[in-house]
């Protein structure tokens, strides 16, 4: 799977850039025909804490589901988007089942 992790006005961590990359590939548990990822993570100038973007687009053949999620730290951000996606993915299971 191609992963891919663009940091805008930021340079990501290490540490970060690891657990992104794991917790795509966890959701090939709830579907194996994922092609691809992107990740876009952006800081927002705002005066609220809540300034942490995170945008998540998985390829898959078909369809490319797209899940935003915004919080104080890029990690909260992608737990939310990751359990945000795998609903999304078992709903597109479900629907070629039928």
């Amino acid at each position: 799977m191609n992963i891919q992790i663009q940091a805008v006005n930021f340079n990501a961590d290490k540490k970060l850039v690891k657990l992104i990359e794991d917790k795509i590939q966890s959701l090939t548990r709830y579907y194996d025909r994922i092609v691809g990822a992107e990740v876009y993570l952006k800081v927002q100038k705002t005066s609220e804490k809540n300034n942490k973007s995170l945008d998540l687009k998985i390829s898959i053949p078909g369809n490319d589901p797209v899940v935003k999620k915004t919080s104080n730290t890029f990690e909260d951000a992608l737990l939310q988007a990751i359990s945000a996606m795998k609903n999304n993915l078992k709903r597109l299971k479900e629907k070629q089942r039928e």
